[in-house]
């Protein structure tokens, strides 16, 4: 069972930061219904290059490429993010996910989102895709979180510490297969629904 205490800690951070995390996600429901495809693929590039760094580095490494993200080379991607990003070779995924898009789905990723009645196919299209480079299922989880969609976990390896230590995980390890995510996911919907009354 959860740690009373630890579950009151939790209890007295969300109320104090309730507001700004409603804000937040007013945001991210702003740029889906408001976003075009070139401000989603935006979001998709940021995911791809917080993976194993964090968001800080992801977006200043983001504003060196933007304007040159839908337009520019490989290599100039990479040349821009040497010396702001740890994997300036990430500037491949970036390339090559987006060369995907645009060729197989003339860069329309709204339409291609809004494709999806299952949720879990919607995740499973950018996290499993082997042409969306650099996501796994807790980036793309990320990704439709930040704009504007629902209903996913984002188990990094902080979300997964805390929920081992609230004792709603068995390990503090993030899960290493779709089946565990998958598992994770559901004890951490079942934790969240029961702690809300």
């Amino acid at each position: 069972m959860a740690s009373l205490e630890k579950l009151e800690e939790l209890r007295s951070l969300y109320s104090q930061k309730k507001d700004s995390i409603k804000t937040q996600l007013d945001e991210f429901k702003h740029v889906h219904d408001k976003g075009d495809d070139r401000r989603i693929f935006e979001e998709l590039s940021f995911c791809i290059l917080t993976s194993a760094v964090g968001p800080k580095v992801g977006a200043k490494s983001l504003e060196a490429i933007r304007d040159v993200l839908l337009e520019g080379s490989e290599e100039e991607l990479e040349e821009r993010l040497k010396g702001v990003h740890k994997y300036p070779e990430k500037a491949y995924y970036i390339a090559h996910t987006r060369n995907y898009l645009r060729d197989t789905f003339s860069m329309k990723i709204k339409d291609l989102i809004r494709s999806f009645d299952d949720p879990i196919k919607k995740r499973e299209f950018f996290a499993l895709n082997k042409d969306i480079k650099g996501l796994g299922l807790t980036q793309a989880s990320h990704f439709l979180r930040n704009i504007g969609i629902k209903g996913y976990a984002i188990l990094d390896r902080n979300v997964v510490s805390s929920l081992y230590d609230l004792g709603v995980l068995d390990s503090p390890k993030p899960p290493a297969t779709k089946k565990k995510y998958l598992e994770a996911e559901e004890k951490m919907k079942g934790f969240a629904q029961r702690d809300r009354h």
